[in-house]
Order: C-alpha cells, then sequence, then structure tokens
C-alpha cells in the first residue's frame, strides 16, 4: 500500500509498530520539483502512543489486515465504553483514551459505527460519516435570521460544541460531520 492510499481507519505497520490511521492531511507541493506530502496523525495499538509523520505519496507501507464488525454502543462507565457486536453479540470493553476522537459523538442507539479488529484485538472504532445530535444549550434562535447568516456556538447532548446557524434552538436534532466536526443540517 502507497501512502496516497492511506485513509481513515487504515491500519499499517512501522517499525514493528501497527498504526491506526486518524487523521491525513495532504500537503501540495509549494514548487514544481517538490513532492506531496501526506501527513499521517494515528495512535500506536498496543501502546496507545500518539504518531504523526509526514509520507511522500509514492512510499510503501505495509498493511495490516483489519476487519470491521457492525457494533452498538451499550453503556459508558469508569471502565471506558463497552460496545456490543451486532451479529455475535460478543462484548467490547474500550478505555475511553483509546477512542477519544470518537466519544464527542457517541450516543445510545448510534446506528452505523463499526470496531476494527486485527489478530482478534479491538483497535477501536470508526463512525459514520455524520451523526445526528440534540442541541442541549445555545444562545436564543433569531426569528429574523437568514439561512445563510451568521453563526453561534452550540453545546450538544454529548459535550461537544459545533457552530451552528443563528436561527437554531435547544431540543433540534442536527446533523453533524464526524471528520471535519461541522454542523451540515437540521435532521
Amino acid at each position: 500500500m502507497k501512502a496516497n492510499e492511506l485513509r481513515k481507519g487504515a491500519v499499517f505497520q512501522m517499525d514493528g509498530r501497527n498504526i491506526v490511521v486518524k487523521q491525513v492531511q495532504v500537503q501540495a507541493p509549494s514548487s514544481r520539483s517538490g513532492s506531496t506530502l501526506y501527513k499521517v496523525r494515528g495512535q500506536d495499538v498496543s501502546s496507545r502512543q500518539k504518531f504523526e509523520r509526514n509520507f511522500k505519496g509514492d512510499e510503501v507501507l505495509t498493511p495490516v489486515d483489519i476487519s470491521r464488525r457492525a457494533v452498538q454502543l451499550l453503556y459508558r462507565d469508569a471502565d471506558g465504553c463497552t460496545f456490543m457486536d451486532s451479529e455475535s453479540y460478543e462484548q467490547y470493553t474500550l478505555n475511553e483514551a483509546m477512542i477519544e476522537d470518537e466519544l464527542p459523538f457517541l450516543s445510545e442507539g448510534l446506528e452505523g459505527v463499526s470496531a476494527l479488529i486485527a489478530d482478534g484485538v479491538v483497535l477501536g472504532i470508526e463512525l459514520p460519516a455524520a451523526v445526528v445530535l440534540e442541541i442541549e444549550e445555545c444562545a436564543p434562535g433569531m426569528k429574523a435570521a437568514s439561512s445563510s447568516a451568521r453563526t453561534k456556538p452550540a453545546t450538544l447532548t454529548t459535550g461537544l460544541v459545533v457552530q451552528v446557524p443563528e436561527y437554531l434552538t435547544p431540543g433540534e436534532k442536527i446533523k453533524v460531520n464526524t471528520e471535519t466536526r461541522e454542523f451540515m443540517s437540521r435532521a
């Protein structure tokens, strides 16, 4: 697998460590002779250490075979989050440090969540592209606000804060992009 094929959720091996990709940023060359760089942010599967490195697009990486299993959040407690496999009903508990990037999007009954599993070990979870969350707190809605008007911060039921159009009010459900953490539309 080449570096330009890396996507969020992919797992590759580097220096004997398995790295799960959390984010890939493409940096275009500043000169004609420069090559495109891929800034990869991830996490070491076993030690949970953060990983950050730039790769050239044609650098070859060793992929790690992972399987994705549909899971559902059962509950959160002091140990972390417990998920249940939707087919086998097997349960996996992941500590909150393992899934800190995904925590602000997790809510009861969230559909489309996958567990990433390699060699029988759960590496983390993968969220759907967008999730529906409820606005818990924000400034009062403005009746005269147009849909393309200014935005205001809104705190969602999971604690995530996103910028939303001024006309939205607490209690409304909105769709949020899990990659960019931005408001997409009303749900």
